[in-house]
């Protein structure tokens, strides 16, 4: 009978209500923690490799990013294949990109504020850049470069404790 009972002890890996993994600290108490980020160059990111690819890379980086966004702060709900969607498919119709890059700008300040930064992410930025030569694409990811530094010997991917 003792083997039906729940096992109500945390785990290594359980996760908190919303949605963050745990990781037990020094002390015993959980902590949130999350995957950290891949750091870019933002000149390669907006000018570069978008030009070689032929616009191709800027819709990959924008996958990855959402991606990158989403493990490493789980408690944000990001959908990193519909933000790449709307704008293959919406993207003629200016207002839907101008949401999705705003919503993005977003949760950039969410992961700043995640990595006990002071946000300086600004979502409107975000938006209203994309009308100056594409550049809110180098503004966003120079803002998350500021998350990947705020860890500094983290590797990408590897497990990285949140502030906040």
């Amino acid at each position: 009978m003792a083997d039906t009972q729940p096992n109500t002890a945390p785990s290594p890996s359980a996760s908190s209500p919303t949605g963050g993994a745990l990781a037990p600290t020094a002390s015993g108490a959980l902590q949130l923690s999350g995957a950290a980020m891949k750091r870019r160059g933002p000149v390669a990111v907006w000018l570069g490799l978008t030009l070689i690819t032929l616009g191709i890379y800027q819709l990959v980086w924008y996958y990855k990013i959402h991606n990158e966004l989403q493990e490493f702060d789980r408690r944000q709900t990001l959908k990193p294949a519909g933000s790449l969607l709307v704008l293959l498919f919406l993207g003629w119709t200016v207002i839907a990109p101008l949401i999705s890059f705003r919503n993005t700008g977003r949760a950039i300040a969410n992961a700043q504020r995640a990595a006990g930064l002071p946000v300086t992410c600004s979502p409107a930025t975000s938006m209203w850049l994309m009308f100056v030569l594409g550049l809110n694409v180098w503004y966003m990811q120079r803002q998350l470069n500021l998350v990947v530094e705020a860890y500094p010997e983290a590797a990408p991917g590897t497990a990285v404790s949140l502030a906040a």
